[in-house]
């Protein structure tokens, strides 16, 4: 079984998206006891073995409570079933991260990205992407099956982390007059990308990009962001053959 990727680092975003916590005096001592201790209380819901299960959230990330039949003690951490699976990752997403993940996709689409593919293909896939990224552009050899069988497309969003003319060149393609072909032309047949002065508002896009890598946590690139079901998932660095799978969506065509 493969546990699921935390999407946030443990920090302050993870409390800003987060639901409002419940408040309510009628909880049990072992629950009133737990928000005391700082833990904020978001949902109760039905859990296996008698148990009942509260969806739970703290400063650095979110955890699930279970409740004795007794109502006099409380476990906090993951339910397993007999085969190991994880009982406690759903609950949490319902109750504590969906709002999170519906907001973190949000900024993503109102970042400042270069399309790559079809703008009509189903799935949508999020990269961030120096331009002096080598495995950037690793990764964009890997995506071409899925992007030209029209199957996908990828939003590269560009930042400028790596080396001191990275926010240059990201800039520099994100002000070309036809953004899509210079990124291609850069990551497809390697023509390098040469630094101009663009105008103060493609500036702050990169500027408005780095600030989203850093705040979602993000420390290499590329670092790419999917949706998984309800989730949103995110692999940093160069995906592996399986989970470039789970990326694209499917198998390659």
């Amino acid at each position: 079984m493969r546990l699921p990727t935390p999407l946030l680092p443990l920090g302050a975003l993870t409390l800003a998206m987060a639901p409002p916590a419940l408040a309510d005096e009628d909880w049990p001592a072992p629950i009133q006891s737990l928000q005391a201790q700082g833990l904020e209380i978001h949902a109760e819901f039905e859990a296996p073995g008698g148990l009942t299960g509260y969806a739970a959230s703290y400063p650095t990330g979110e955890v699930a409570i279970y409740l004795t039949p007794d109502g006099e003690h409380a476990i906090v951490g993951t339910l397993v079933d007999a085969e190991g699976n994880d009982l406690s990752e759903a609950a949490l997403d319902e109750h504590v991260r969906a709002a999170e993940f519906a907001e973190v996709w949000e900024r993503l689409e109102q970042s400042h990205w270069i399309l790559d593919g079809d703008a009509e293909a189903p799935r949508v896939v999020y990269t961030f992407t120096d331009a002096n990224c080598p495995y950037c552009r690793q990764f964009w050899e890997a995506a071409r099956p899925w992007v030209e069988a029209g199957e996908v497309q990828l939003r590269h969003i560009m930042v400028g982390i790596l080396t001191s003319n990275s926010p240059a060149k990201a800039a520099t393609l994100l002000g070309a007059e036809d953004p899509a072909a210079a990124l291609h032309a850069h990551s497809d047949s390697g023509e390098e990308v040469i630094p101009a002065a663009q105008a103060r508002d493609i500036e702050e896009q990169v500027h408005t990009n780095n600030q989203l890598f850093e705040e979602l946590g993000m420390v290499a690139t590329p670092s790419t962001l999917f949706r998984d079901g309800d989730r949103v998932d995110r692999v940093q660095g160069v995906p592996s053959d399986e989970r470039m799978v789970e990326v694209m969506g499917g198998e390659a065509p």
